[in-house]
């Protein structure tokens, strides 16, 4: 199903990225419209997909996941098997919170959320006796300068 996202639509979904948490009264103030309209057009983002899911962000610090690593990856394999392997492998991992394949050099990039480099080393000691890699760097870093999930709408 597809729907057509006009101004209002982009009103609504950037009041949502702001704070989904909001109750529809404000959101419908916010956008300039009342709340049945503002409600059924959710519903339509949601029913086409355009809106994934409502989530809480957590602030990784405060829990003690202090370590952030971007991990490049560099594979000689690239059958459907070790790729079946590889994802199932990161999506058992909780510290993966992405997950990219790229175009050029590196094959893959992951960012991993953990406590400390130790934390980091478990991690790494297990995915590489799951999958077979021929090239692994780990980029700790040293400051989070911007971080969003916000879209540009």
């Amino acid at each position: 199903m597809s729907v057509r996202i006009d101004a209002l639509d982009r009103k609504i979904l950037g009041a949502l990225q702001a704070d989904a948490s909001r109750s529809l009264d404000d959101i419908a103030r916010e956008v300039g419209s009342s709340k049945t309209p503002v409600w059924n057009r959710i519903r339509k983002m949601r029913e086409a997909g355009v809106i994934k899911q409502q989530t809480v962000l957590l602030d990784a610090e405060a829990l003690g996941f202090d370590a952030c690593f971007y991990v490049l990856i560099r594979t000689s394999e690239h059958e459907a098997d070790w790729q079946l392997r590889f994802l199932e492998a990161l999506n058992a991992r909780p510290e993966v919170q992405e997950a990219h394949r790229l175009a050029g050099d590196i094959d893959y990039i992951l960012k991993v959320r953990v406590p400390n480099a130790r934390a980091y080393d478990a991690f790494y000691q297990a995915l590489i006796s799951e999958v077979k890699i021929h090239n692994v760097t780990a980029l700790l870093s040293m400051e989070e300068i911007k971080s969003t999930t916000a879209l540009p709408l």
